[in-house]
């Protein structure tokens, strides 16, 4: 197996943490084992060493064949990853842009040509809410998919149908049915050999890596919890602006409505939980939670969550959002194992004896002194396409999946008051569509608040 490259960053300033850095240069055993002089606290790894997926994270991608991408949804996350995507290596371009309105394609399509000079022709900007299958058939290698979370299940089945690598922007479906597209077509994927990345950058930033190889290596024992949160001031919302119809608007504050985000437990929060489904390995077998709307401006979102989740071993997870302005922030994570602990904290990544001593610390100094590219939103698209030029398999959809049904049964909980389970939910009839999908013809009036407890209109 390769060695981590954040390994080699950490050994760099060894020196600089004494003992500390023994530890983390010597992979499993080290002074932890040799210390205790005691069997019951010996390092038992998780996983063995070639068992679980180690990302290469480069500063670039290798060189190799030219890549088309196309770019759908246009918008702030639409522009941040085309140009990650022409970060991350040479030799690639994008030729064919779309998006629900002209003046999002329009607007990046200036921006690429004033940055990058690249010229994308108007016979290769495309709007309304079939541009995705134009950019998809317009000649594209690959595809970078960033529109408002619901539309993603339906973009991504047709582009594997179209033999398209893709990147699927977080998250990746807002409900039952669209988890179940996800998953078929994710497997499409793996048979026709494509390459899928999504948009949970925690894969491919340096101290989650390096933190899940020694998770994986025993460092803190098996797991036996963890507390995951997403706590910030409220997030942006558009104000309704004359000749906007119903449709118009919803899209445009798309963020601030369940069936186009599906609610920040889902569009934003899902990263943490992602964090701990993907250290852990397991699925949540059930959820109970509540939340509330307070303050919330526009939309029809809850304001506040607070889940349990049961995960598969019985072991729990709790996860807490908020987006209330004037409140203690917090976006972290934290999980307990049977020897240590491991958290994110304070803007540390360290990993803790049961007595509360540091073990090991990620050394984002010595990141930065190795690295000319430490932006993980640069390197997940690095990755995806070293797989692409090295025909190296990865499909993350399928992984992603169940830490967004694990916000789903979350969320769901929330608005019923009830207890949601994995095998009920993921079979479930839940669809958030709109019973009139029409840009011209939506009626808003019928998307309310959810309120624990009491029947839900269909």
């Amino acid at each position: 197996m390769k060695e981590n490259v954040t390994r080699r960053a950490f050994l760099k300033s060894s020196a600089a943490v004494g003992a500390i850095g023994v530890i983390g240069a010597s992979g499993t055993t080290g002074l932890l084992t040799s210390c205790s002089g005691n069997k019951k606290n010996a390092i038992t790894p998780l996983k063995e060493p070639g068992t679980y997926y180690i990302p290469e994270l480069p500063d670039m991608a290798k060189d190799g064949k030219e890549l088309k991408a196309g770019v759908i949804g246009c918008g702030g996350r639409g522009s941040g990853a085309a140009f990650d995507f022409l970060n991350a290596a040479n030799g690639v371009t994008i030729v064919a842009l779309g998006d629900v309105f002209e003046d999002k394609v329009n607007s990046l399509a200036d921006k690429l040509k004033a940055e990058k000079n690249i010229d994308v022709p108007a016979d290769k900007r495309f709007v309304g809410l079939d541009a995705y299958k134009q950019v998809i058939d317009s000649g594209v290698d690959v595809v970078i998919n960033a529109t408002p979370p619901f539309f993603r299940p339906s973009h991504f089945q047709y582009a594997v149908e179209k033999n398209k690598h893709c990147f699927l922007e977080k998250p990746i479906c807002v409900d039952a049915v669209g988890y179940r597209t996800i998953i078929a077509a994710a497997k499409q994927a793996q048979a026709k050999n494509l390459r899928v990345v999504t948009g949970t950058q925690r894969h491919h930033q340096r101290n989650y890596v390096e933190s899940y190889q020694k998770i994986m290596e025993g460092t803190i024992g098996e797991i036996t919890g963890g507390v995951v949160y997403w706590n910030q001031n409220m997030l942006w919302y558009r104000d309704r602006q004359p000749g906007w119809n119903d449709f118009e608007y919803m899209v445009r504050d798309w963020v601030n409505w369940k069936w186009l985000s599906g609610d920040h437990i889902v569009e934003q929060h899902v990263h943490n939980i992602d964090v701990f489904t993907w250290f852990s390995g397991l699925k949540p077998v059930s959820a109970v939670g509540f939340g509330s709307r307070q303050r919330r401006v526009t939309g029809d979102q809850f304001d506040n969550f607070s889940i349990d989740i049961t995960m598969e071993n019985g072991v729990h997870l709790h996860s807490m959002c908020r987006q209330i302005d004037g409140c203690a922030n917090n976006v972290s994570e934290f999980i307990q194992g049977a020897k240590g602990s491991w958290s994110t904290a304070n803007g540390e990544t360290v990993i803790k004896d049961l007595q509360g001593n540091i073990l090991w610390q990620f050394d984002a100094e010595a990141e930065k002194t190795t690295y000319k590219q430490t932006n993980p939103y640069v390197l997940e698209h690095v990755n995806w396409i070293n797989s692409i030029r090295g025909n190296k398999p990865i499909e993350q959809a399928s992984e992603t999946a169940v830490s967004n049904m694990a916000a789903i049964m979350g969320r769901e909980s929330a608005y019923t008051g009830e207890e949601t389970k994995w095998e009920v939910m993921t079979a479930s009839a839940l669809d958030y569509t709109p019973q009139d999908l029409n840009i011209g013809k939506m009626n808003m009036s019928g998307f309310t608040v959810p309120v624990p407890g009491k029947p839900q209109d269909k």
